[in-house]
């Protein structure tokens, strides 16, 4: 079998290439890392049966998703959470698990027809869940797909859509309770993503490497103190 890993955080790349290594001699595997790699003339060259895109940030061409059967990894159990910064999503509206969907790509955002889920914990920093859904996509999913056979199936029930987060969205603010202001700060604690802050005077505070002790009642945290600019008057 021909597939083509498309992915970019180190988590996954890591493992990608020892998943190359390791089917060698039984299944060609392309890794792509870099947005200019995923080209139709790229693909077409090699003709791959899938397309695995791991934690894949860039748009794929229709041309693309219409010419080969392209896999997103998607880390709700859908149609449940469709959209944007799923894991966030699940984290601010209380979810302790979930399931990674593997699905077909389609017109419809994370629409598409269902291979397979596998249930996920979604306890520690952002870091460590990724690092935990790559174990779980790269040693149990992949194979899956290596083996061939797997038919899809049509997502069931209503569909609840995530709303992509912005930075502005990670502020820690005086109503929240400490489990919540814990909950804020790991969930952004990973490569990429925007940490939780509290603008404090000339400063903004940016928190990483939470901890809470067993009582609820203690929060440990690293603090950066970065000095905020300036508001710049409007250009005309």
């Amino acid at each position: 079998m021909k597939i083509i890993i498309a992915t970019i955080k180190q988590w996954n790349v890591e493992r990608a290439i020892k998943l190359q290594e390791r089917y060698k001699q039984t299944h060609e595997i392309r890794v792509y890392t870099r947005k200019e790699e995923l080209t139709y003339d790229n693909i077409c060259d090699f003709n791959p049966d899938y397309i695995l895109l791991p934690h894949w940030s860039y748009y794929v061409p229709r041309e693309i998703t219409e010419a080969w059967e392209c896999v997103v990894f998607h880390m709700t159990d859908l149609p449940y959470g469709r959209g944007g910064s799923p894991l966030q999503n699940l984290i601010v509206r209380g979810h302790r698990e979930t399931k990674v969907s593997a699905i077909k790509v389609t017109a419809t955002l994370d629409g598409g027809p269902v291979y397979m889920k596998k249930p996920l914990s979604l306890e520690g920093s952002a870091t460590e869940i990724f690092e935990r859904c790559a174990e779980l996509i790269f040693n149990e999913m992949i194979p899956c797909f290596l083996e061939g056979g797997l038919e899809p199936k049509p997502q069931e029930g209503e569909p609840v859509v995530f709303k992509r987060r912005k930075p502005e969205d990670s502020e820690i603010t005086p109503d929240m309770d400490i489990v919540k202001v814990y909950d804020y700060i790991r969930m952004l604690d990973a490569e990429g993503y925007p940490r939780a802050f509290i603008d404090y005077g000339a400063y903004r505070l940016h928190f990483e490497a939470a901890t809470l002790d067993e009582t609820g009642d203690t929060l440990e945290a690293r603090v950066i103190f970065q000095k905020r600019e300036a508001e710049r008057p409007d250009e005309e």
